[in-house]
Parts: structure tokens; C-alpha cells; sequence
């Protein structure tokens, strides 16, 4: 995102960046740190006016309010045309003091410190689960409206995966052929360079089989786009803006009121595996979680979870 140099740059941004790829974080990671910091530049510029070096803890206090309307300016120069979540300006201010932590480490004097800048107390807010038979629908979807056969097959095989492994979107759009095995056990390098494996069900395994053998092509990806007349891009991801809006567009051909995304598909996984009885330690490797306490965060949002352990564990029940 290469941007004229003004005085409101910010002090050895591209060494922060440099030092960020260098520690082996992906690409992807390392482009939302510099989108993150170009809009507090934009801050800087066009709402306080003030040089990086000017900075104190009320300017901090300004971002983020600045940050919470929608008259700031995105990393594009463009309105923000709703307000942000509290996620997502604790995300920002995450990278800030990551980019603030570093100039301190390379002796940059820095006006603020990192902590200094402080988060945002969020709220706890659980993803609402769809409902099994919508769930299924929605799977099964492609079948009954994508005209294309190798389309159908694809995003069917892909919907399928999805539900079947818990896997995170930017995971199922990066497998490739070689990660499968015979028995349906899926290798992962999941978000944070962590291994893991996932395990496809039996129908799972029947989709991808029938995509596979309507495929004539030794691209790598088991899932790839197709160009014009069918023609198979044999070296591209399918990109996660492409499976979000076919999910959202299953999703109104169905009439499915609750919002469906690829994330809520993930989370029903992990919920519908703890109301039958699965072990929270399990589900936690299988999402691939650092923490227990992230796993249950997903596995307790679950009203008929929580009933079932009413029912089964209060003491007065008979």
C-alpha cells in the first residue's frame, strides 16, 4: 500500500513491517498491520494535524473516538461508512502498540508507551448457531440451484468440508490434493503456523470424490475458480469474498432468515459436537485453538447445551 511520503508519516514504518515478515507471519497478517497503521497516519493528517512525534495520551484517547464515527478515514482515504466493532478498534490499537513496542525495542524515542494505549473493554457476544435442518439446506444448496455442473459439484464438495472438518475459510481454500489421505484425515497448518489434522465424514468424502472425478487437471489446490467457458485456473485460490457471498447467496435463495457466514459454519461445528456429548478438549484441537477458553467459548453459547447440562447434572432432578 505505498503511499507519498509526507511528514505525518510514520518513523521506520517499513522497518516495523520488515521486522514483522521477518518473524514469519503471513503475508496477509503482515498487509493488515500496514492498513492498520496508514489509517492512524490518516488520523494524523486529517483530523489532528499533528507529527508522529507530538503525540501524547489525549491524542491516544482522540483515535479512539476517532476511530468509533463514521466521518474517519479508512487506510483508502475513503469515509468509513459504518462504525467499527469494538473488535475491530481493539485490533487497530493492538497494532499500534505492537508498531510502538518496536520503536521502543530499536531506541526510536517514542512520546507515548505501549501501555499507554489501552483497549477497549468488549463485550461478550456469542455467534448465533443456524438451526440443523437450515444448516443441511444450506450444504446442500449448490446441488439444487448452481446451473454448472462442475460448479455445483465444487461448491457442494466445499460446503460439505466446511461443516465436516471445522476448518477456518482461508484453511479450505488453501488445501490442497496432497494434504488428503484415504482415510479422509485432512493435514493442516492451521493460523498461527500450528499443525493439526481434521477428519472429513463419509459424505464429505463422497462430494469431493464426485468434484474430483469431473476434474480433468493436475492443479495442485483441490479446490480452484473457474475462467470463461469452464476453464479451470489451475494456479488460484478461490478467494474467501467468492465463498462468503455464495454462502449469503444459499442463504436468501433459502429464505434462511438468521445471517450465515463460513465463520458461523465453523462455530456450528464446534457447538453441535460439545450437544452431542463431545469432550471440550477434543473440539479444541480439532478448531485448532491455542486455549481451552477460546473452545468454550463457542461450545457453551449453546441454549440447548446449556439445558442439557441442567438436565443431566442437577441435583434435585428426580
Amino acid at each position: 500500500m505505498a503511499k507519498s511520503k509526507t511528514k505525518y508519516n510514520l518513523p521506520l514504518l517499513d522497518e516495523f513491517l520488515e521486522n514483522i515478515q521477518s518473524n514469519n507471519y503471513s503475508t496477509e497478517t503482515v498487509y493488515n498491520y500496514e492498513r492498520d497503521l496508514n489509517t492512524f497516519e490518516n488520523f494524523l493528517e486529517e483530523d489532528i494535524k499533528i507529527e508522529f512525534d507530538q503525540l501524547n495520551k489525549r491524542y491516544i484517547i482522540k483515535f479512539k473516538a476517532y476511530l468509533s464515527s463514521t466521518s474517519r478515514q479508512t487506510a483508502a482515504h475513503e469515509h468509513g461508512e459504518k462504525k467499527l466493532s469494538s473488535y475491530s478498534i481493539n485490533r487497530i490499537l493492538s497494532t499500534l502498540r505492537s508498531y510502538v513496542k518496536f520503536l521502543i525495542d530499536v531506541d526510536y524515542k517514542s512520546p507515548i508507551s505501549a501501555d499507554s494505549i489501552k483497549l477497549l473493554k468488549t463485550e461478550k457476544k456469542y455467534g448465533q448457531v443456524p438451526e440443523m435442518p437450515d444448516l443441511i439446506k444450506l450444504i446442500e444448496c449448490p446441488t439444487k440451484f448452481e446451473t454448472d455442473p462442475t460448479i455445483k459439484l465444487r461448491n457442494r464438495a466445499m460446503l460439505e468440508t466446511l461443516f465436516a472438518t471445522g476448518m477456518r475459510i482461508s484453511e479450505l481454500l488453501s488445501l490442497k490434493r496432497q494434504q488428503l489421505d484415504n482415510t479422509g484425515r485432512i493435514y493442516i497448518m492451521g493460523k498461527g503456523k500450528k499443525q493439526r489434522f481434521v477428519y472429513l465424514t463419509p459424505r464429505a468424502i463422497k462430494h469431493i470424490k464426485d468434484y474430483l472425478d469431473a476434474r480433468h487437471d493436475e492443479a495442485p489446490y483441490l479446490f480452484i475458480p473457474y475462467r470463461g467457458r469452464n476453464n479451470a485456473d489451475k494456479y488460484k485460490k478461490i478467494s474467501t469474498n467468492y465463498l462468503q457471498y455464495k454462502i449469503k447467496r444459499y442463504r436468501e435463495l433459502l429464505s434462511i432468515n438468521m445471517p450465515i457466514s463460513a465463520h458461523s459454519i465453523r462455530h456450528a461445528f464446534a457447538t453441535y459436537l460439545a450437544e452431542n456429548g463431545a469432550n471440550p478438549a477434543a473440539i479444541q484441537i480439532l478448531l485448532g485453538h491455542e486455549s481451552l477458553d477460546t473452545t468454550t467459548r463457542y461450545v457453551h453459547a449453546s441454549d440447548r447445551y446449556a439445558e442439557k447440562m441442567h438436565t443431566d447434572f442437577h441435583p434435585l432432578k428426580k
